[in-house]
C-alpha cells in the first residue's frame, strides 16, 4: 500500500465485515498461533478466515509435538480463504519447506498487504524451522510481503547471523529490508535488559525512506505469551481496515500495551496477552533516525490556562492583517495568519503589522509556516504543518519562547507530534472541505470524540469543514479550539457571522 492513502482515525463503519486470512499453526492451549490471531482480528471487528499449517501440542513449558498438515490440505484451506477476498493476509508458523514453496506460489499474485511473522520457535521454546526452510522463506516469501515482524533472535536467523553477532537492531532491520520487503519491524522485547532499555521496550522499524523506533514502558507481567502473534495479526488486521502501514504500527503498539496490561494468568499458570480492541490510550514514543532527526522532546509554553483563557475558542484563519482586524474587532481571542503570496520584506512587514494588531486586541495569534519571521517580529506563536517539521528549527522556536501548534491527520503524525509536546494539537479533517485536497477520510463527530478522549489533557483544535451548521455540535465535544476559514471569509456579513459563531460556541461549551 502506498502513502498517502485514505486513512482514518476510527475503523470505518461498513455493511459487511472486512476479512483477514491468517495462515499459521494451531496452539493446543490457545495462547498463541491461529487462536490468538482470531482473537486479535475479532477485537477489531474483522472476520478471520484461517488456514492451519500444523496442529501443535504444547504446554507452558514445552513443545510436545508439531504435526504439519499435508500440502493438499493447506492448499485447499488457503484457496477457500481467498474465496472471501481477504483485505490482508498474515502468515505465522510454517511447518515444512514444502509449505513455504506452496504459499509462495498461491500468493504470488495477491494484491493485498501480506505480513510475515517468522515463527522460528514457539512460545514454549520449541524450534520449528530448519536452515533450509529459513532460506526458502527469505527467497520465496519475503519479496511478496508488505511487512515482516521478527524479534531480534529471529532477525539474526533470517540473516544467517550467529547468536553472538553484534549487529544493532537498526542494522538488522535495514539488512532485512534490503532483501526485498518494504517494511521491517524488529521487535525489541528480547533485548538483553540493560540500564538503557530496562524501563522501556523498543521496536525498530525500517520502511521506504523511514527509520524510526517506537518505545513504550515495559509492563512487568509473567502473562505475556502470544505477543508476537498478537502484534503481527493486529497490524495485518489494521491494514485490512485500510490503515497505511505507519498508522497501523502506531495503533498496533497501542493495542499491544493494552493487551499486556489486561493479561491474566490461566489456572494459576502463565497466561497470554488479552486483545482489547481499538485503542485510545498508550501512545508509543517516537524516535526518528532518518528524515525527522530534529523531532525530539522540547518545551513549549502553554496557550491555555496559567494566565491565558482556559480555551482557544473560535479560531479564524485569515490571510491578511486587514482580515485579522475584522475578526478581532468582534471579540475573537485566537487567530491564525496564513500568508501564502508575500515574500521578503513585504512578508516580514505584514507579519509585523499582524503581531501589533494582535497585541493591541490581546489575541493569541499563530503565524502559519513562517517561523523565522515570527521570531523576528516577536510573535506569540507559530503553527506548522507536518510537511514543515523537517525544515523548521524547532529548538530555535522553543528557545525564542514562542508557542507552537501542529497540524495532524493520522495516528502516525500524532505520534511524531506528541514527541515534540507542542502548545496545541490540531486534528482534521473533521468534515469534507473545499479549502484543500486531503487524502484522509473526514473524521466526523465520532472521530472527533475519539481524538478528544485519546488526547485527554492536551489542547485540541478541530479543523476542516466546520461551519455555522455544525459548530454547536463541535463545541459540545469539549474541544479547546475550533478553526475555520471560509465560513467567515465568504459570509455575506463576516462580522455578523463571527459574532454568531462566538455565541454558538459559548452556548454549547461543555
Amino acid at each position: 500500500m502506498s502513502y498517502p492513502v485514505l486513512s482514518h482515525c476510527l475503523p470505518p463503519r461498513t455493511a459487511d465485515k472486512s476479512v483477514i486470512l491468517c495462515i499459521g499453526g494451531s496452539d493446543s492451549i490457545a495462547m498463541a498461533g491461529i487462536q490468538m490471531d482470531s482473537r486479535c482480528s475479532a477485537s477489531l471487528g474483522l472476520h478471520c478466515v484461517t488456514a492451519i499449517t500444523a496442529v501443535t501440542a504444547q504446554t507452558n513449558h514445552a513443545l510436545v509435538s508439531l504435526n504439519p498438515v499435508s500440502s493438499r490440505a493447506l492448499k485447499q484451506q488457503v484457496e477457500s480463504g481467498l474465496s472471501l477476498h481477504p483485505k490482508a493476509i498474515k502468515i505465522g508458523l510454517l511447518a515444512s519447506i514444502e509449505q513455504v514453496y506452496l504459499l509462495a506460489d498461491l500468493l504470488a499474485h495477491c494484491s493485498v498487504p501480506i505480513t510475515l511473522d517468522p515463527v522460528l520457535a514457539t512460545s514454549s521454546k520449541g524450534n520449528t524451522a530448519t536452515d533450509f526452510m529459513i532460506t526458502a522463506m527469505v527467497e520465496q516469501l519475503l519479496p511478496l510481503c508488505t511487512l515482516v515482524t521478527p524479534n531480534i533472535p529471529e532477525a539474526k536467523r533470517l540473516l544467517k547471523l550467529g547468536d553472538n553477532d553484534e549487529s544493532d537492531p537498526w542494522q538488522l532491520a535495514q539488512k532485512l529490508q534490503a532483501l526485498g520487503v518494504p517494511w521491517v519491524v524488529v521487535k525489541g522485547g528480547h533485548e538483553t535488559i540493560s540500564s538503557a532499555n530496562q524501563t522501556h521496550v523498543h521496536d525498530y522499524i525500517a520502511g521506504p525512506e523511514q527509520l524510526f523506533s517506537l518505545s513504550q514502558p515495559r509492563i512487568k507481567t509473567h502473562h505475556n505469551r502470544g505477543t508476537g502473534c498478537a502484534l503481527a495479526s493486529s497490524l495485518s488486521s489494521l491494514m485490512a481496515l485500510g490503515y497505511e502501514v505507519r498508522d497501523a504500527l502506531i495503533i498496533g503498539k497501542m493495542m499491544m500495551q493494552a493487551a499486556l496490561e489486561a493479561a491474566q494468568g490461566i489456572d494459576g499458570q502463565q497466561g497470554c496477552v488479552a486483545p482489547q480492541g481499538f485503542p485510545s490510550r498508550h501512545w508509543p514514543e517516537y524516535a526518528d533516525q532518518c528524515i525527522n532527526k530534529n523531532l525530539k522532546p522540547l518545551t513549549f509554553p502553554t496557550c491555555v490556562g496559567h494566565g491565558e483563557p482556559e480555551q482557544l475558542g473560535l479560531y479564524p484563519i485569515v490571510d491578511s492583517t486587514d482580515w485579522l482586524e475584522r475578526v478581532l474587532s468582534q471579540g475573537v481571542t485566537t487567530a491564525q495568519l496564513r500568508v501564502k503570496e508575500l515574500q521578503g520584506t513585504a512578508l516580514q512587514t505584514e507579519i509585523g503589522r499582524a503581531v501589533a494588531v494582535a497585541k493591541r486586541h490581546q489575541c493569541r495569534l499563530f503565524i502559519n509556516d513562517h517561523w523565522r519571521q515570527a521570531i523576528a517580529a516577536g510573535a506569540y506563536s507559530v503553527h506548522l504543518g507536518q510537511e514543515d517539521l523537517q525544515a523548521a528549527n524547532l529548538s530555535a522556536i522553543a528557545k525564542s519562547g514562542l508557542r507552537l501548534g501542529i497540524s495532524n491527520h493520522s495516528h502516525f503524525e500524532l505520534a511524531k507530534t506528541l514527541t515534540i509536546q507542542p502548545s496545541y494539537i490540531a486534528c482534521g479533517p473533521i468534515f469534507t472541505t473545499t479549502t484543500k485536497v486531503m487524502p484522509w477520510i473526514p473524521y466526523g463527530m465520532d472521530g472527533l470524540d475519539y481524538w478528544c478522549k485519546s488526547l485527554l489533557g492536551r489542547p485540541l483544535v478541530a479543523i476542516a469543514g466546520i461551519d455555522a451548521g455544525n459548530i454547536a455540535a463541535i463545541s459540545a465535544t469539549g474541544v479547546s479550539g475550533i478553526a475555520l476559514i471560509t465560513c467567515i471569509t465568504k459570509a455575506l456579513n463576516p462580522e455578523q457571522m463571527t459574532r454568531h459563531l462566538l455565541q454558538q460556541i459559548e452556548a454549547n461549551r461543555t
